[in-house]
C-alpha cells in the first residue's frame, strides 16, 4: 500500500429540506492539498436524532486530479455516524471508479480534524485493471 498525505479545505453548502428536520441534504466541494493534488464535487444526505450527538451521514464525492503525480478522477464514497458523541466513519474508494492514470485505485482514507483545521491520510495501491 502507498500512502498519501495533506490538508483540505471543505465547503457544505446545505439545500432545500424535504420536510422532515432530521433529514437534510448537502452538497460538497473541496480542495485538496499535499500528495493528492486535486478539487472534489459531491453529495451528502445526514440523518439526525432527538439524543444529543447521534446522527449519521453517507455521502459520495468524485475527486479529480493528481495523486502522487497521477492524472485522473476516482469516487469517495462515505459511511459515517456518531453514537452520543463517539464518531465512526469510513471513507473507501467505490471500486472500479479510478479513471486515466488512476485506472485500478483501491483504497481507504482517514478524515482528521483539528484546531479546525482538515487533514486527509489515503492508504492506496493501483490494482490491475480486469
Amino acid at each position: 500500500m502507498n500512502s498519501a498525505r495533506g490538508t483540505f479545505q471543505v465547503k457544505l453548502n446545505p439545500q432545500a429540506a424535504d420536510g422532515d428536520p432530521l433529514l437534510g441534504r448537502l452538497t460538497i466541494d473541496k480542495q485538496f492539498q499535499g500528495d493528492l493534488e486535486a478539487t472534489s464535487k459531491g453529495q451528502m444526505l445526514t440523518g439526525g436524532t432527538t439524543v444529543k450527538g447521534s446522527a449519521g451521514y453517507v455521502a459520495m464525492e468524485l475527486v479529480t486530479g493528481k495523486l502522487h503525480g497521477r492524472i485522473g478522477s476516482f469516487i469517495l464514497q462515505h459511511t459515517g455516524s456518531m453514537d452520543r458523541g463517539k464518531p465512526s466513519l469510513s471513507v473507501t474508494v467505490v471500486p472500479d471508479s479510478g479513471t486515466d492514470e488512476l485506472t485500478g485505485l483501491v483504497g481507504k482514507m482517514a478524515i482528521n480534524i483539528a484546531d479546525g483545521k482538515h487533514s486527509y491520510e489515503f492508504e492506496y495501491a493501483l490494482e490491475n485493471a480486469g
